[in-house]
């Protein structure tokens, strides 16, 4: 398929390879398939394709032992999200950190999400608070992760458990977490070069998945 993106194999490394455009449900699918995600900044969407690239293997989730006692005491309850909007705004709030989501960008995975293209799972406390969470896209037997936020120990972790949990029964080969962090790194996240990761979505993209 034709994109309207430069080739991301030729972009640079660390810096954006085009700026500009809309993000309209067919802006957006053409980025993500071709391994391109947007992170707005100054007011203008800068599109970024990095190298290298962090995945979470489906079959291969690190869960420690203190993560494995927070998920048996039940103390915390994952499923798919009630609200899509209010886990993007969870994110989107990051007081004193700034954040990338802009409104516009809640109201494009709004419309992702309308598509069926968008999903998310949300982590609750007893109380019924929403207290963690984690969004992205879903294409083919592609996932690819945009943010997570929390707001109790463990609550990320707990949605990253749930996610890759229906990722696997859904029938995902591969989950795009973007950028490589320390804390992906800890739940077992691995950092593969630019090219390796679009190989990989390339075949992933052929596959009929399903977000359960």
């Amino acid at each position: 398929m034709r994109s309207r993106f430069p080739d991301p194999r030729q972009a640079p490394p660390d810096a954006p390879l085009a700026v500009g455009s809309d993000l309209s449900p067919n802006t957006l699918v053409d980025a993500y398939q071709h391994g391109i995600f947007p992170w707005p900044y100054g007011g203008e969407v800068w599109w970024w394709s990095p190298d290298p690239r962090a995945v979470v293997p489906v079959d291969g989730l690190h869960v420690s032992r203190s993560l494995r006692r927070t998920l048996a005491s039940g103390r915390l309850t994952a499923g798919p999200a009630r609200d899509f909007t209010a886990v993007v705004r969870a994110c989107a709030d990051r007081p004193g950190e700034g954040t990338w989501i802009t409104p516009g960008m809640v109201v494009a995975y709004e419309r992702l999400h309308r598509l069926g293209l968008a999903h998310a799972v949300e982590v609750r406390d007893r109380g019924g608070a929403l207290v963690g969470g984690i969004y992205g896209v879903a294409l083919g037997g592609a996932f690819m992760g945009e943010s997570m936020f929390h707001r109790t120990p463990d609550a990320s972790k707990v949605a990253m458990v749930e996610l890759v949990a229906r990722l696997r029964a859904g029938g995902f080969a591969l989950f795009d977490a973007q950028l490589p962090t320390s804390h992906l790194a800890s739940m077992g996240a691995q950092t593969v070069s630019r090219d390796r990761y679009l190989d990989a979505l390339e075949a992933a993209l052929q596959l009929s998945a399903s977000f359960r």
